[in-house]
This record gives structure tokens, sequence and C-alpha cells, in this order.
């Protein structure tokens, strides 16, 4: 009976915080608690790879990505040239209206200066406005490491003298001039630490850019085996960002793609302007697989008799008779007269002095070795979704507008083509 009305007392007494029984001591936790992380959208572009490259056997990240998201051929814009269609990207632009129509180009409001890969002027780029530019205006922070584009002061204008300083404009949050000697390790790297900041300084939209599949492919042509040695080596980076996300506990939606794909071209395919037309006529302004030229003043008809006739290999326009499909011909940059290239085959303007084999890109968009790459992948994907074939790359911009939130700007992008591929 002790034990029992010891036991019924304990019972009674627990309210009152008795010491009849010992009672657990429990530590307190000094461990910060782990934050939930919220997912990130990451743009990255590998310059110059083909769609068909996934299926060399030397991609294990990329495929995987691939099998567990979504993947299909994407059709660039025209001409399939890396300035224009990243700037097509991210402005949801075809190049004729976004102003960057080629990766040389002149305008007659700037005599004597010439656009090429290096001119960051605003001047040049103000005419469509990039999504890091808009996402930043909502309040969303952007970081880009590296593309094309995005070292420029947006909106801003550059003073004509020294030392020409810029008013207004402006640019992501965090942004690197471009610099090919930078790895693609350390640009792995750079992303990964801009996403170990604190909460409020880190970016919620970033790009990354590789080029070194582009480089190879040009030097060696497509189907060489330096080329694929170029795409083993961007996917093992691929793979570094993938883990390395993981490793933070970092969700991201990812959207992996290129530019344009790449053709093999060769010395035994050149047309050489200089038998087709009297040099004396005309002035070219980019060759390769396509022309622009300008005639000579009082020249036009010459230049016009020559090379608006049929042709082999190649057929040329004035630029307002450009077919309408190119979405192309109506910009004050586009020269007057535009010759397009059978694939394959470049146009130059004199015959080589010397063989050559590589590769190349310019040429029709609609070409299937121009076709680009496109992978989505993260949690705010639905990976049963398939988008409709020969889908254009301006269609991403409504995709990333959408993923982040912010008010898209008019554009020749259809929301509605990738609309299935984000959860509701």
């Amino acid at each position: 009976m002790l034990f029992r009305r010891s036991t019924l007392a304990c019972l009674f007494m627990l309210a009152a915080l008795s010491d009849c029984a010992p009672v657990e001591q429990r530590p307190v936790s000094t461990l910060a608690p782990v934050e939930q992380r919220q997912p990130v959208t990451i743009l990255v572009s590998i310059d110059g790879f083909r769609p068909d490259y996934l299926k060399r056997g030397v991609t294990p990240h990329l495929s995987a990505l691939a099998a567990d998201g979504v993947e299909a051929p994407m059709r660039p814009s025209f001409p399939t040239k890396t300035f224009p269609n990243h700037w097509a990207i991210v402005t949801g632009d075809q190049p004729d209206r976004s102003g960057i129509v080629a990766n040389r180009m002149e305008d007659a409001a700037r005599p004597g200066d010439t656009f090429t890969m290096a001119s960051d002027d605003p001047f040049w780029w103000n005419e469509a406005e990039p999504i890091w530019v808009t996402a930043e205006k909502a309040g969303v922070r952007t970081a880009t490491l590296f593309w094309p584009g995005s070292n420029v002061a947006w909106g801003a204008t550059k003073a004509p003298s020294w030392p020409y300083k810029l008013s207004g404009g402006t640019r992501p949050s965090d942004w690197a001039q471009f610099n090919q000697e930078i790895s693609g390790v350390q640009r792995v790297n750079g992303v990964l630490d801009l996403l170990r900041r604190p909460a409020d300084i880190r970016p919620r939209f970033l790009t990354l850019y590789f080029d070194a599949v582009d480089t190879a492919g040009h030097t060696y042509g497509p189907d060489a085996a330096d080329t694929n040695r170029a795409v083993q080596e961007v996917d093992g980076q691929i793979g570094m960002l993938t883990d390395g996300l993981k490793a933070l506990g970092q969700p991201a939606n990812l959207i992996i793609l290129s530019d344009h794909g790449m053709a093999l071209k060769s010395s035994e395919r050149v047309v050489a302007m200089e038998k087709v037309a009297n040099p004396s006529d005309y002035r070219i302004f980019e060759s390769g697989p396509y022309a622009s030229l300008a005639a000579q003043p009082g020249h036009e008809a010459a230049l016009e008799a020559a090379i608006l006739k049929p042709q082999p290999h190649m057929q040329c326009w004035r630029k307002n008779d450009i077919p309408v499909r190119f979405h192309y011909g109506s910009h004050r940059r586009i020269p007057p007269y535009f010759c397009l290239a059978e694939t394959g085959w470049v146009i130059q303007p004199t015959a080589p002095a010397k063989s050559f084999v590589g590769g190349d890109h310019g040429w029709d968009d609609r070409a299937p070795e121009m076709q680009a790459l496109f992978i989505a992948h993260g949690p705010g994907f639905d990976s049963h979704f398939r988008p409709p074939a020969g889908f254009a790359n301006v269609d991403v911009y409504p995709l990333l507008v959408r993923l982040l939130g912010i008010r898209p700007l008019p554009g020749d992008g259809d929301p509605a083509v990738l609309e299935g591929l984000v959860k509701h």
C-alpha cells in the first residue's frame, strides 16, 4: 500500500512540479535552423551545341537532365549567329526587331562606327530590353556569368568624347566582363559562390555561358574528336553545377540551351563573290554562310543584274524581298542586299588561297544542322510536357518571365507555346 500511495502522491504532485520522479533534461540545440531556399532560375547557354551531340555517348550529366526533365530541338532566330540569337532569347524579340541583326553591323546614325562582338555602347543595344533589366526593375536580383550584352548599361547614353561617361542605364546586380580565358570551372564556381550569399543579396535569376563547344566546332568541325572532347568537358562542368546546387540545398529551375547548331564547311564549297559580281560595284559587310552587301553609289543596277539572277549554291535578295519566314529585312542596320548560301557552302569575297575544313553557322534557321539545344529541368517544370515541334527561341522569354513572376514586355515570343511546361 505504501508503494501505491507514493505513486498516487507523485502523480498528483506532478502538476505542482514535484521532484518525486526523475525528469529527463533535454539539451537546448545550438544548431542554426536549416534555410529553406526558394528555387532560383538559371539560364545556361552552351554556344554552338547541336541537339544531336546528346547522342554521342559523352554527355552523362546533360543526358540525365534531359531524361528526367524536358528536352527538344529548338529553332534559332535568323540569322543563326551568336549575338542575334543570345539577344533574341533574353528579349523575346527577333533580330529584325531587337536591332542586334548580326555579329558585325553598321548604322547610318553612327557614321564611321561599326558594331562588333566587343561593342558595349548602349546605342547598339537599347532597342530591346533584356530580361535582367525587366527583373531588376521589378525587384528581382539578377547575376550574369556571362551572356552577350549583359555587360551593357542598358538604356544608358554614352558621351561622345573621352572619358565617355555613361548617363543612366541598368545592368544586372552582379555581372562580369567576358573573358574567354576564364575557364568553365571558374564560371561554375562563380555561380555557386553567388548562391552562397545571404538571402538578401542572393540572385534569383542567373545566366551562365560556355563557349568551348562553339570554338571547337568552328576550329575542327562538328564531327571531330576534338569537338566531342569539348562537349564532354562542358558536360562535366554542368555536372559540377548540379552537384554544387545539391550540396547547397539550392533548388533550381535549369534551362540549358544553345544559340544555334553547327555545320561542316570546307574550301571545296566556296562561292567567291568576285566571280559573281564586279568588286567595284559593291561593298561587303559580312561574309560566310551569308553575305550582306551594299552597292557602290550609282552601281545598283549592275549589282542587281549580277546577283539577283539564279546562282549555284546561293540565293540573293534585296533586303525588302527576303522571304517573310526569316523575319528579317526591315531593320535599318541590315544592308540593302543579302545573299544566303546553301547549308555547308560559304560566301567569301575571293576564292580561298589555301584549303580548309571547319565548322560554321549562320545558315537557314530551319536547316537541321542549325537547330539548337533545349533542356528544362527543375521543380517548376512538368516533365511530361512536350514542346511543339520547331518552337522558336523567342518563346523562351515568356517562359522565363513566368518563372520569375514578372510582367513581360510585348515581343515576338508566344506565351502559349511553352505555357504547359510550368507547373501551376
